[in-house]
């Protein structure tokens, strides 16, 4: 009895297998069908602009690593962040700014005299900042300090050589290095 119960099981195991290969053949042949109804519509790439540079020729044109290359003249746009980076580079350089923002943690705040203080930590050494403070490479000015960030205010160049400013933030980490 369960000889004759194992085949009849079998048989109708294999009669449904049968029955989705014939399904599956169907699906196969529509999908080849739509593959061949649908076009591709791709627009076509275009080559990149030629790209000529110039020879430096020492006593012609801008030296290639000069401070003109940073704030290029008669730039209307750039005003703001020129006029910015100008102001920058007349202070007296400072501690943290020797340092990327990347290498700085802040771990906390204190208040002294009334305004708050940013603990910083670079390196193994602890800095305190202020609002006013500079810091980073970027001629970066601390703008803002709250008890979870710091926000600064950086001036660097894009991607197509105009000087802009951008903020960052430092945030509070709970555990220092």
């Amino acid at each position: 009895m369960n000889r004759l119960l194992c085949f009849a099981a079998s048989a109708v195991v294999l009669s449904t297998l049968g029955a989705c290969t014939a399904d599956n053949d169907e699906l196969v042949q529509w999908m080849e069908e739509q593959h061949k109804l649908v076009k591709p519509n791709v627009p076509p790439v275009y080559p990149p602009k030629k790209f000529d540079p110039q020879a430096y020729e020492g006593t012609n044109g801008v030296e290639p690593f000069g401070q003109q290359k940073l704030i290029p003249a008669g730039s209307g746009a750039q005003g703001a962040a020129g006029a910015a980076l100008l102001k920058a580079r007349a202070h007296d350089p400072q501690e943290l700014e020797s340092y990327p923002l990347d290498n700085m943690t802040m771990v906390g705040t204190l208040i002294q005299g009334g305004h708050t203080v940013a603990l910083m930590l670079v390196g193994n050494r602890l800095h305190t900042v202020k609002v006013g403070d500079w810091i980073g490479q970027n001629s970066g000015k601390i703008t803002k300090i709250t008890e979870k960030e710091i926000t600064v205010n950086e001036i660097v160049q894009d991607a197509v050589g105009e000087t802009i400013e951008r903020n960052s933030t430092l945030q509070l980490q709970e555990k220092a290095r």
